[in-house]
Parts: C-alpha cells; structure tokens; sequence
C-alpha cells in the first residue's frame, strides 16, 4: 500500500525567488466514498489517477496510489467531475525537502497553500520565513473541499 505523510501551510510571505519549477494542474475527482477518494489530474502534458484513503485523526496521513496515464483519457474523465480545481504549484526546496506551494485559480483565487511531504509525522524540517499558518487536518484546505466550498465563497 501507498503512503503519504505530508503538513499543510497557508503562505504569507514572498516564495517566488525560490522557485525552481512550476505546472499547471487540473484536477477533479470521479468517484468517492467514506473511505476513498478517485481523482483524476492532468499536469501540464501528464495524466494521473490518484485513489486516496481517509486521512488518520491528525489529518497528515493517508493511504494513497497513484498512476500515470494517457494525458487524452485524463481529459477524457476530467468531464465526469463536478467541476475542477485549477492551480499552478511551485517546487520551493527548502533544506532537505521541497514545499510543493499551489497558487489557486478560478472560484479560489487568492488561497495559496504549501504542503510537504514527510517520511513520518514526527520528521523535523526546516520552515521558511514565507510559510504561515498551519492547516494540516483543516478539512476546509482539502482540494475535494475547495470544489464543494470554494475559497471565494469564505469571505462572504
């Protein structure tokens, strides 16, 4: 089985003079039930499907496979998603890890989150001075929230 351990960050400070790459993603998700969630995503030219588990009691980490595919039948499934989450996501290396930070477009405009991937819950790693609030577990940060209860409809 697939794992991911990652912590969750709003952005508050200045990352792009640290960038080294960046991608457009678009993401939906097919299919979910209590204990699973089907996302689909095309990265730039790349198509993926990711099955996702139910996050554990501190929100950081989850059962999780994911897979390449043909960039066309991404496309293809997007169409059978409740709409889509559009971002563009920055790699920010900073120490030994690099903070994958999404830029939202579209309904969450404005929300920019930075997440990073541990090997365990208790791995130490460095904090940059642009990484604000924690809201790892905040199930309101989730992508499948943001398409339900987008960012804009916040500051109403």
């Amino acid at each position: 089985m697939g794992k991911e351990t990652e912590r969750k960050f709003l952005v508050r400070g200045d990352f792009m003079p640290h960038v080294v790459s960046s991608s457009h993603i678009v993401q939906g998700y097919v299919a979910r039930s209590e204990s699973l969630t089907l996302r689909v995503r095309t990265r730039d030219d790349k198509g993926y499907i990711t099955i996702k588990g139910a996050t554990d009691a501190t929100g950081t980490t989850r059962a999780e496979w994911e897979y390449e595919i043909p960039v066309a039948d991404a496309r293809e499934l997007l169409a059978y998603s409740r709409g889509v989450i559009d971002k563009v996501r920055y790699l920010v290396p900073a120490g030994r890890h690099t903070f994958e930070v999404d830029r939202f477009a579209g309904a969450n405009e404005g929300l920019v989150v930075a997440e990073v991937e541990l090997a365990d819950a208790g791995e130490e790693f460095e904090r940059p001075d642009w990484l604000g609030e924690e809201v790892t577990g905040d199930r309101r940060y989730y992508n499948s929230q943001l398409l339900r209860h987008p960012y804009c409809e916040w500051r109403k």
